[in-house]
């Protein structure tokens, strides 16, 4: 892992490069804007040849396209039932903490006497996005579909890519159905999204897109904003473990290695102020990291995305993770009462020793897509009112017309617009 020092004499400008902004890697643009286009010009055809290509997914018709029921009923009975009960305690918390948090219509009267309120209506046809390849990821189904079934979206369609038999994990079909999809297509990558958004002759569009994905299907959202709505530009995964002494060194290091084993492009990050405690978590991930699978994403995770640095005091380290914008922030620290509401970019909190992500990921209720590469900074993570669509109720009789129209004429006369003020004082 890559170390960084207070000390060393080039430590501004090194930790300079951990302030970041949300931007597509080198050459992901390009690639995706011709995905796009070629998905815009030739519908299923293109879905068809490019899961072939990217997915070796071996389709051949449009209909190849869309999970069948048949399959769902044989991922049901491929599903053992621990899975099935861990699957349900999870959709559990995550239903009841999406409906604590549902937006509520409201109406009252403003200083004029007017009905003023808003209206809130779950989106009628959504796209959901649920990575898949080597380590498809079941808990999504869950973190994103039962939001969108908990706001009462009637039309729910997801997207995930195929493996290279053309077919989608057992269990992650078997999360999707129960969680309340409607539609599940085996198209993923920047393809899958721009199907989803775009429409094609057996795909109707949808109104909104959600979910997380890699760079290329993150980079296709950004693209499609305007054709659709989109939720937020959730990307590889990361971590950042910001923590003093009283840190547990071979906590950490799991945290850490847990995040890696998502993929090389994970980032793994840790700061303290501890120089003890930094040497802890450097041989606890050494002596870790033998006793895991998955060794070809830890080891290029660990070489390409991880860093340590040592900051002279935790106040730094804090400016250092509102610069980073971290996916997740582990937070250990005695004085937590006072760090903590100085965090003001990470995705998700999770505090003390006995906090780990996993649990966020998998368990305990909030939605686990979270902004990352900078995101978070303009971001916040996925939440059910992000599948309501909000509209402004207004509502005058002829006394709040009366002492409404003198202003509104006022406004009119100051930016040149007569027939703004004419259309009130003509109620009058």
């Amino acid at each position: 892992m890559r170390i960084i020092r207070y000390t060393q004499k080039n430590f501004s400008s090194a930790i300079r490069k951990l302030d970041r902004r949300s931007a597509p890697p080198a050459g992901v643009e390009a690639i995706v804007k011709d995905i796009i286009a070629d998905v815009e010009m030739r519908g299923d055809k293109a879905l068809i040849e490019l899961s072939n290509k990217f997915d070796r997914a071996g389709f051949k018709t449009a209909r190849d396209l869309r999970v069948s029921e048949a399959e769902l009923a044989a991922a049901d009975d491929a599903v053992d039932e621990k899975t099935k009960r861990a699957i349900a305690a999870s959709r559990e918390n995550v239903i009841a903490f999406a409906k604590k948090s549902l937006r509520k219509d409201w109406s009252g009267k403003n200083a004029q006497g007017a009905e003023v309120g808003e209206r809130y209506l779950p989106f009628q046809r959504v796209g959901i996005y649920v990575p898949g390849g080597s380590a498809p990821l079941v808990s999504t189904s869950n973190m994103t579909v039962c939001l969108a079934a908990a706001a009462g979206c009637p039309e729910i369609v997801v997207a995930t890519p195929p493996g290279p038999d053309g077919k989608v994990n057992p269990a992650l079909l078997y999360a999707l159905k129960e969680a309340g999809a409607t539609e599940i297509y085996k198209v993923g990558g920047a393809q899958g999204m721009a199907g989803i958004s775009l429409g094609t002759r057996s795909i109707r569009p949808v109104l909104k897109v959600y979910g997380p994905g890699n760079s290329f299907v993150v980079e296709a959202k950004r693209q499609l904003f305007g054709v659709v709505a989109v939720d937020l530009l959730p990307g590889p995964s990361e971590v950042v473990v910001l923590s003093d002494k009283s840190g547990n060194a071979k906590f950490i290091a799991a945290d850490m290695l847990a995040q890696a084993e998502h993929g090389g492009d994970s980032i793994m990050g840790f700061i303290t102020d501890s120089e003890e405690l930094l040497e802890k978590v450097k041989e606890e991930v050494d002596r870790q990291i033998t006793l895991l699978g998955r060794q070809a994403q830890l080891k290029k995770a660990l070489k390409d995305g991880a860093w340590c640095v040592l900051v002279g005091t935790l106040d730094q380290g804090v400016d250092l993770v509102n610069a980073f914008a971290p996916e997740h922030l582990s937070l250990i620290t005695r004085r937590e009462k006072s760090i903590l509401p100085r965090i003001t970019t990470s995705g998700a909190i999770f505090l003390g020793n006995y906090s780990p992500v996993a649990v966020g990921d998998f368990l305990a209720g909030p939605s686990h897509e979270l902004p990352t590469g900078g995101a978070g900074k303009s971001f916040p993570g996925l939440t059910v009112d992000m599948f309501q669509r909000r509209t402004s109720i207004v509502k005058l009789d002829r006394e709040s017309i009366r002492k409404s129209a003198p202003i509104v004429e006022e406004f009119a006369r100051v930016e040149g617009l007569d027939a703004h003020g004419k259309s009130a004082t003509i109620r009058v």
